[in-house]
């Protein structure tokens, strides 16, 4: 039983509000606190298993492989089944597969693992945001959703830190096992708290098809991606990958114009503001994914910095999260996205260029620290007005697919940047264990990632900057949901009206 109100009647500022914000802010943080804590603890984890660059590579890909290939089909399911239920098969599913990560005996298992972890991460990520779309009033949303990004987007930025803490304290290994009691906090939340919503107009059944199409496109193009530059073009295994997956992508796209009942509705493309808003996500994550993982290899292998000090240096970016992030969705919401969107991933460019400085020798008052704060400044000006936009330019019935195809499309940006990144900034084999070798391919990695952040802010110019306005309800106008707060084939209904609490005062 939830003490919840029904759906899209959650105010801000309610106990069922902090519930609900607790309940998806922990369990999407955990997936994003993995997705993190992870980088900081690849030099130790290569020293142990004896990994090379590939090895590496795949410790981090193997978990974005799932996690973008599956996400679309998660939130058609939390759409379909309900969003609260697969929502809460996702959290047990993650932090079962994260005790096998953590008890990895070799470099085959921890990936493994790793891409058991990623269809966790898949079935929650996106429940987190259909949930809160669909729980809070339209007015609360932008801001609900801020409040998610900054928070739940802390949870990302102190990985570094809390791996560094855990790698010192005991092993790399307490990384995954650290999500155990999490994920139990997070089941006791959502079952209290949380209200069940899905999409009453999807029937059939789940496009299976379209979801082995995508994960097999995926796997096939970063598998060529990642063994490239060690096996070489010519390779089978790289040229068969590469085949397979252009292969499976374009029959994944030509099924889904198909389908009667499409994984991914065609008709959410038709909104040229989702488009636009999704291109940006997917350039600026793309850099956003590069930056995350070599920034603290550089810090380790060619500054010296310690496992915990090299987390304690993005701890401003937390900072500035915390204290800015639901108030840029607030300022979105009445100034529009727009400018926060051409801004953002301009300022976020301007961060790269300060981080070419973060060289052997570098002071970390005087060169680290203020790209870290120009980081942690572009990040917070992009993050929740991008996810507001995306899914203000979606019908709410469509949430959870809105949710999923943005965060296929970030997650694909972040796997494709893994990839190819480190060959195009000249690292292969154990290169990045080579001070000079990791120096010089960060530099060119960051010129790299500054030049796409550019393509973001110029592609924000054709966001429409009413995106997030209130509507303006009709007598004529059609309700988004078929009946308000029922959820009929999930088999959920809302509490009756007189057990519905009022909206309380807004904060």
């Amino acid at each position: 039983m939830t003490t919840s109100q029904s759906r899209g009647e959650v105010r801000w500022g309610s106990p069922v509000a902090r519930g609900v914000l607790a309940a998806t802010i922990l369990g999407s943080g955990m997936a994003f606190l993995d997705g993190t804590v992870v980088n900081i603890a690849l030099p130790h984890i290569g020293a142990e298993f004896g990994a090379d660059v590939a090895g590496l590579q795949w410790i981090v890909n193997g978990y974005l492989l799932t996690l973008a290939a599956l996400i679309l089909v998660a939130g058609s399911l939390g759409d379909r089944y309900g969003r609260r239920r697969v929502y809460l098969v996702g959290v047990g599913w993650f932090a079962v597969s994260s005790l096998l990560c953590g008890v990895a005996v070799n470099t085959e298992m921890l990936v493994g693992a790793r891409i058991l972890q990623g269809i966790g991460g898949a079935l929650l990520t996106p429940g987190a945001l259909a949930i809160i779309q669909s729980s809070f009033h339209r007015e609360d949303r932008a801001r609900a959703i801020g409040a998610w990004s900054g928070l739940g987007g802390i949870a990302g930025a102190v990985g570094p830190l809390v791996g560094g803490l855990l790698v010192q304290a005991w092993s790399w290994r307490l990384a995954f096992l650290i999500n155990l009691p999490i994920g139990l906090a997070v089941v006791w939340l959502t079952r209290r708290y949380v209200p069940e919503s899905c999409d009453d107009s999807m029937g059939g059944r789940p496009d299976v098809w379209g979801s082995v199409l995508g994960a097999l496109g995926l796997a096939g193009v970063t598998t060529a991606l990642v063994e490239g530059p060690g096996r070489g073009a010519g390779d089978p295994l790289v040229v068969g990958g590469a085949a397979l997956g252009v292969v499976c992508l374009v029959g994944f796209v030509v099924l889904q114009m198909r389908q009667r009942d499409p994984l991914v509705p065609p008709d959410i493309f038709a909104n040229r503001t989702f488009v636009v808003a999704n291109l940006l996500t997917f350039v600026v994550y793309a850099a956003l994914g590069g930056v995350m993982m070599l920034f603290v290899l550089q810090l380790q292998v060619s500054l010296g910095y310690s496992p915990l000090f090299a987390g304690l240096a993005s701890v401003p970016i937390s900072v500035l999260m915390l204290l800015l992030s639901a108030r840029s969705g607030k300022l979105a919401q009445r100034f529009g996205p727009r400018p926060f969107l051409v801004a953002g991933p301009l300022v976020i460019a301007l961060a790269m260029v300060l981080y070419t400085r973060v060289t052997p020798g570098a002071s970390y008052l005087f060169t680290v620290l203020p790209a870290v704060v120009v980081f942690g400044l572009g990040l917070t000006a992009v993050v929740a007005p991008v996810t507001a936009t995306v899914l203000a330019a979606a019908q709410d019935r469509h949430a959870g697919v809105a949710s999923g195809v943005n965060n296929a499309i970030a997650r694909t940006g972040g796997l494709l940047a893994v990839a190819i990144l480190p060959a195009a900034a000249g690292l292969s084999g154990e290169s990045y264990a080579d001070p000079a070798a990791m120096t010089s391919g960060w530099q060119t990695a960051m010129w790299l990632c500054a030049g796409l952040c550019v393509v973001g802010g110029v592609l924000a110019l054709w966001v429409r900057n009413d995106v997030l306005a209130p509507a303006v309800e009709s007598a004529a106008a059609p309700p988004e949901l078929p009946a308000p707060g029922d959820c009929v084939s999930c088999g959920v209904t809302s509490p009756p009206t007189h057990m519905r609490a009022g909206p309380p005062p807004r904060m």
